[in-house]
């Protein structure tokens, strides 16, 4: 086994260059992932990487490091927009997962579970992927390809995500159903990001995760929804504008119990949406 302790960016594109490798930061998922099962690639740790690190202002909206801890995304000084991302930051697991699990972590460990997505596709975020070669970004969506599979490249790691400005006056929710409130994995989850204007829904919108191979957007009911009067939004959540869920039955919920679940916990997520916007 190799272990390199990258300082630069640079480090880790030139490491990757060589050969296959895994990359860390906090770990709090590679590590349980590799159960018994001895190690032989090489690792490479980037929490030393301060420039893959924080939050920041961009002319047009925001840049999240990849090595960003959750912890960082609650303390950081951020519009109501991102008040989901903040409360799945708040649930990803107790206060020390919090303080070295990382955004870049949550995505690219791809799990359908992952709480950090939802809240990440109501912001339309895009991740930068970033090899030798340069730099590319692709929307959120289009990198995670399923469980456990996404399109970063095997010289690629995932540099930063990048959200862009929400409308004036957006507010967001994040809900999550679990067989207890704290330290669990998903049953499913709802993020909500929903803007008003004149007492009128101008903008919504909804995804939801662990009902499907991947967080998804509900582009169907989103649409549904723009333009009700606030007072009438949570409540024209019906079935029938919940398309393509695609549950499973596991150990923590059977696939009806969670395709059952969707309706009433996006009608929990959009009345604690509007309640933060209103």
């Amino acid at each position: 086994m190799s272990y390199i302790t990258a300082t630069t960016l640079d480090d880790v594109l030139d490491a990757l260059a060589d050969g296959p490798a895994s990359i860390i930061a906090g770990g709090t998922d590679w590590f349980p992932a590799q159960g018994d099962r001895a190690f032989s690639g090489t690792l490479i740790d980037i929490s030393r990487l301060s420039e893959l690190r924080g939050v920041t202002k961009t002319d047009t909206g925001w840049r999240i490091g990849a090595a960003t801890t959750w912890t960082d995304i609650i303390n950081a000084d951020l519009p109501p927009a991102f008040d989901g991302l903040k409360q799945a930051a708040r649930e990803v697991g107790s206060v020390q997962i919090e303080n070295t699990g990382t955004i870049a972590g949550n995505l690219c460990n791809a799990s359908p579970a992952a709480d950090g997505v939802p809240p990440l596709l109501t912001l339309d975020a895009q991740v930068e992927l970033t090899s030798l070669k340069g730099a590319r970004c692709l929307p959120v969506a289009g990198f995670l390809q399923g469980v456990r599979k996404t399109d970063r490249a095997a010289g690629e790691i995932l540099s930063a995500i990048y959200i862009p400005d929400a409308p004036a006056g957006s507010h967001s929710s994040f809900v999550k159903l679990g067989a207890r409130k704290y330290l669990v994995i998903s049953i499913c989850m709802v993020a909500v990001l929903v803007t008003i204007q004149d007492g009128f829904v101008s903008d919504m919108r909804i995804s939801i995760g662990a009902a499907s191979p991947v967080a998804m957007r509900l582009a169907a009911l989103e649409d549904a929804l723009r333009g009700l009067a606030v007072k009438d939004a949570a409540d024209a959540v019906t079935n029938a504008l919940i398309h393509g869920l695609t549950p499973i039955t596991d150990v923590r919920a059977s696939a009806d119990y969670r395709q059952a679940a969707a309706a009433p916990l996006i009608r929990r997520a959009i009345t604690l949406a509007l309640e933060g916007a209103t």
